[in-house]
């Protein structure tokens, strides 16, 4: 579709106020996913089909609307994962003692709008000029042009929502089977552990990332828990409770001492591998990441040169504003850090460093969506590298014994995840508008409100989600903590750099699998392998707990199984592209509804803790035991029903999402061997 010569009405008052909404909706729901599974997703697709839906009940819409929408709506949606990355880890230290919305609306929405600012520039030069691909953008471009689409992609979303939700509450609120399925058991000195989350959330994002990438998530996790946690187990003495506990002196169970050791020992081999590969990405992408600069700030000097006859389509936000955003946005950050540091000599440097990462990290998370889409883009590994070179200079500053320096390097740490999260978002969003023939200062303009938007509701979400389930990582965490993964690593790095009692052993084995990973990825890349090995896929899934990673893996086979029948069947090309994005979009609703009712729930949780009541309501294991007791059946064990229940359940919903993702069969005749 040309649209070049076109103008077309693109920010109208329907497609701002959908915007926001959808803006506001997908950032909460990213917020509840990124805290739960340590992933984000883009929402770019999802937004799009539901902004055609919506906007079609207008009798006069158009795509550069429904483009603009889902500008604004992916911005909040990315927001979200700049957030949780790191402001979880002030609660997890001590430092919050909750989430104040002043202060976190102010660190993400002018971290968030640095962001745009920073990749204004780049434009040119990693959109028009290079020939990076935007795998998401040339995506979001297809379903916004294939607009007929709209209908039944909505449907597609809104069933695998209500489907999803109605899981979670089955699991969290009624207690029909658990969210964990899991065991462990003492194998001579060792230990031997097997866990799985019966999440759709979690089966869907492995089949949106693909089969390659869950692979690697599941062999980090395996390498921890198949290998490391059985090691250090066989090195020391099993634990016991201690004095004062009811079972004082009694073993623990061998669940708990798998936890422990991740916790405390093997979890810091992710640690380390994450430090590597955030320090590799940047050296890898050195040579493009200034040549592309530099032709940007070049571009963008000769079209603001006073050349009237620019297209409409090649005209960005004036570089008189981006330089007034920018520092009306570095002035309220600098007024963040001398409130918390309380120490101009210290403020300022961290307004410098600030600055110059957010700078750097947004062009490289705008380089890297280009290769490989904003959901992979490693966000996490950067914001590490910036955390760690943070606090470094802060001990420098501030000295080891400083109160507030793990905690002022988490909130500059903070301010750049917010920042290259959305620069990765904005490129995506600004390839798919040159593709439909958007002009970019709108989206630009776009970019801006969804951002401020998702700002403004993230503090009651967070606020929201610790009341109801808290965080692992902080003292008196319960069962049901989100695992906030990234907050409890970004915690770590902050605390063993002020302290100096960072398991240093741990950290140094996991940059030596990291180096081995990287030098494993260039060999693949060197013979053309289709199958990589990124650095830092690994490394979150060593991080991460099994529990999360098999869900994951499994939902990366049912990707790759979708595009063997295609292979075996020689399904024509234009079915295999719809089915996909059906596919897409089933597994993007899968992932909104658990993660909306998993907000949702967290206000009756929070009510009912005032009343010493705790969901789920009933515990079917136990349920089933009390009724056969009650005819007399006496059970010397109890019986797996939830488990078995909900695994079975999850098998059904990960053939539906196959069923959907493969399509219709229509040409058996071209069964190939």
């Amino acid at each position: 579709m040309d649209l070049q010569g076109k103008s077309l009405p693109e920010i109208t008052i329907k497609a701002v106020i959908l915007g926001i909404v959808l803006s506001i909706v997908l950032a909460g729901a990213n917020a509840y996913l990124g805290l739960f599974a340590g992933m984000t997703v883009s929402a770019s697709i999802p937004a799009a089909v539901v902004s055609m839906g919506v906007l079609r009940l207008f009798r006069k819409s158009n795509i550069l609307e429904n483009n603009i929408v889902q500008t604004a709506a992916s911005a909040g949606e990315s927001l979200a994962a700049g957030v949780i990355f790191t402001l979880p880890a002030l609660v997890i230290m001590g430092f919050w003692k909750d989430f104040n919305f002043f202060w976190v609306t102010i660190i993400a929405g002018f971290g968030g709008l640095l962001g745009v600012l920073f990749t204004i520039p780049l434009r040119r030069a990693l959109i028009v000029e290079s020939k990076l691909q935007f795998p998401e953008g040339i995506a979001t471009a297809e379903v916004l042009e294939t607009g007929q689409q709209g209908g039944s992609g909505i449907i597609y979303i809104a069933t695998a929502a209500v489907a999803s939700a109605l899981f979670k509450v089955g699991a969290k609120g009624i207690g029909l089977w658990p969210e964990i399925v899991e065991g462990a058991r003492g194998v001579k000195s060792s230990i031997a552990y097997f866990g799985s989350n019966l999440s759709p959330a979690l089966l869907s994002v492995g089949y949106i990332v693909g089969l390659n990438i869950a692979i690697l998530i599941f062999l980090g996790g395996a390498l921890n828990w198949y290998v490391a946690i059985p090691i250090c187990a066989s090195m020391s003495d099993w634990p016991t409770h201690p004095a004062g506990h009811e079972l004082a002196g009694q073993a623990i169970s061998a669940t708990e001492y798998a936890f422990r050791l991740w916790s405390t020992q093997t979890r810091y081999l992710g640690v380390g591998g994450m430090l590597l590969g955030g320090l590799w990405t940047i050296f890898a992408m050195r040579r493009s990441l200034v040549s592309g600069i530099a032709s940007g700030l070049r571009a963008y000097k000769r079209v603001n040169g006073g050349d009237r006859t620019i297209k409409r389509t090649e005209k960005d936000m004036p570089m008189k504003w981006i330089l007034v955003l920018i520092v009306a946005s570095v002035v309220p950050l600098f007024l963040v850090y001398q409130f918390f540091v309380k120490d101009v000599t210290v403020s300022l440097p961290m307004a410098v460093v600030m600055l110059v990462a957010g700078f750097i990290f947004s062009a490289v998370a705008g380089y890297m969506a280009g290769l490989v889409g904003s959901s992979n883009n490693p966000i996490s590994g950067v914001t590490i590298a910036t955390v760690t070179v943070s606090a470094l200079l802060l001990v420098i500053l501030m000295g080891r014994d400083s109160v507030n320096g793990p905690a002022a390097a988490i909130i500059i740490g903070s301010v750049v995840c917010c920042a290259a999260a959305i620069a990765g978002d904005n490129m995506q969003d600004l390839k798919a508008g040159q593709i439909v023939g958007a002009t970019p200062w709108r989206q630009q303009v776009m970019q801006i409100v969804g951002t401020i938007s998702g700002a403004l509701v993230i503090a009651p979400v967070l606020m929201l989600l610790y009341k109801a389930y808290g965080f692992r990582g902080q003292p008196g965490a319960g069962p049901d903590a989100l695992s906030a993964v990234q907050a409890n690593l970004m915690a770590s790095v902050a605390r063993g750099v002020f302290k100096g009692d960072l398991p240093w052993t741990y950290v140094f084995i996991g940059m030596g699998i990291a180096a081995a990973v990287i030098v494993l990825d260039q060999y693949l890349k060197s013979i053309g392998s289709t199958f990589r090995t990124p650095v830092l896929a690994v490394t979150i899934g060593i991080y991460l707990p099994l529990e999360l990673a098999v869900p994951i893996f499994a939902g990366g086979l049912i990707h790759y199984a979708t595009k063997r029948f295609h292979t075996r069947w020689n399904t024509p090309a234009d079915q295999v592209e719809a089915s996909g994005r059906n596919g897409l979009l089933f597994a993007s609703g899968l992932i909104t509804g658990e993660a909306l009712m998993g907000i949702l729930l967290a206000i009756p949780i929070i009510l009912l803790k005032q009343f010493d009541i705790d969901l789920p309501f009933l515990n079917i294991n136990n349920l089933i035991v009390k009724l056969l007791a009650l005819v007399k059946i006496e059970l010397s064990f109890t019986p797996p029903v939830g488990q078995i229940g909900g695994t079975i359940l999850l098998l059904f919903v990960a053939y539906w999402l196959y069923r959907i993702a493969r399509g219709n069969r229509r040409n058996p005749s071209n069964k190939t061997a």
